[in-house]
């Protein structure tokens, strides 16, 4: 049964059927009359022949001033199991968001209306929801195995953007951009109030919270081929993005994102064991760790600089990333706070240097013709007192977080 809804800005959550879908598939779109019906016709014919399970179409038309609005309400009547929805302001973020908080089928998903991905992915991208393999799926088009038709620009563009989320949110899914992804909807119901953004930057938003809450993203190469026609703005939508990347950023690093409920979503997954015998062991593994890299960095250094200077050198590279280890796998702590972490692990830092320097500069007056390997030596048995400095420091530091 085919309905039309057209909705007042709070979008109607009842359906015209009984039947609930198991997937509802929106397209958003804004001012595309000459694409529309080509791109619904194609996924309606290819859903109702090849997928195994329901599915509802939903046009999400984020306020439209040409003749779109038209030609989605006669596809509506047209076709069997698809549907209009009408909002009264643009983003493709606010369209989805609409949409996705009043569906009631288990797995949401949405689309491009120019169809660029090769529809043969579609049931690897709904599949393992369905099942409750994963959480969140992509498409990915940076994928070795994936197949891309693209302007060398838009190619280069994606890859810097993608490059730059790795680097300044710790991102590791491969592709933010890709038209192709779907979300479990109890996921989405507690991860959508939290995605500040309403246009092009709403997948990324969404993306990266998903990632701290810990849901498994399921990725999917797709067969993809760039619209020559299509309506995204790059330069504006680039400098958008760019600062809804800042704004996570900051909003992570400083603790100004509360993520509590972020970290509460990890469904179906146990918490580690926070317990003082658990720390320890963990502490030990990365402290191990630590140690082998502080000694490989310092016997390089040494070659060209003072036992001192390479000791700090070899040092502080090896405590901010002992810090990180240690805030994620020995305390299990997600979210805010990151740079006042970092800066509490600073002074634990000075305080090993203040060990080990101390211990080099004991051994320089007991023996001023040491050799590197009894240097080596003195600083192994020196790490292990700031070992113990740093966990008894570090377990302070992180104390609040474990108990939230």
């Amino acid at each position: 049964m085919s309905s039309t809804t057209y909705s007042t800005p709070n979008v109607e959550r009842e359906l015209d059927s009984t039947t609930v879908p198991a997937v509802d598939i929106v397209i958003p779109v804004y001012n595309e009359v000459d694409d529309l019906a080509r791109g619904v016709e194609r996924l309606h014919e290819y859903v109702r022949i090849e997928l195994p399970f329901s599915c509802r179409i939903t046009i999400a038309d984020n306020a439209s001033t040409d003749g779109t609005t038209r030609v989605a309400a006669d596809l509506a009547t047209a076709l069997e199991d698809v549907r209009v929805v009408r909002l009264p302001l643009k983003g493709r973020g606010r369209a989805l968001r609409a949409v996705w908080e009043s569906s009631p089928a288990p797995v949401l998903a949405y689309m491009d209306v120019d169809i660029s991905t090769d529809l043969a992915a579609l049931l690897p991208l709904l599949a393992p929801l369905l099942s409750g393999h994963s959480d969140v799926a992509i498409g990915t088009r940076l994928a070795h195995s994936a197949h891309v038709v693209r302007w060398s620009k838009r190619e280069l563009i994606s890859r810097a953007y993608n490059g730059l989320l790795h680097v300044a949110l710790g991102t590791r899914f491969s592709d933010a951009q890709c038209g192709f992804k779907a979300i479990r909807r109890d996921c989405a119901t507690r991860l959508l109030p939290l995605v500040k953004d309403e246009a092009w930057f709403f997948d990324t938003e969404l993306l990266v919270l998903a990632e701290r809450a810990g849901l498994r993203i399921h990725e999917v190469p797709v067969d993809w081929v760039d619209d020559l026609d299509s309506r995204v703005d790059i330069v504006p939508t680039a400098v958008a993005d760019l600062r809804g990347v800042a704004r996570l950023a900051w909003g992570l690093a400083t603790g100004r994102l509360d993520l509590s409920v972020v970290r509460g979503l990890r469904l179906g997954m146990t918490r580690p064991d926070h317990g003082l015998v658990a720390q320890i062991a963990r502490f030990a593994g990365i402290g191990v760790a630590s140690t082998l890299a502080y000694l490989w960095l310092y016997v390089i250094l040494r070659t060209g600089l003072s036992a001192q200077t390479a000791n700090a050198l070899a040092l502080l590279v090896t405590a901010v990333a002992n810090t990180a280890a240690n805030r994620r796998w020995t305390f299990a702590v997600r979210g805010g706070g990151v740079l006042w972490h970092h800066v509490q692990g600073l002074l634990v830092f000075a305080a090993a240097l203040l060990i080990t320097s101390l211990s080099l500069a004991s051994l320089r007056s007991a023996d001023p013709h040491a050799s590197r390997l009894t240097e080596v030596a003195v600083l192994i048995v020196a790490n292990l007192v700031a070992t113990t400095v740093r966990f008894i420091a570090l377990r302070k530091v992180f104390r609040h977080q474990e108990a939230s």
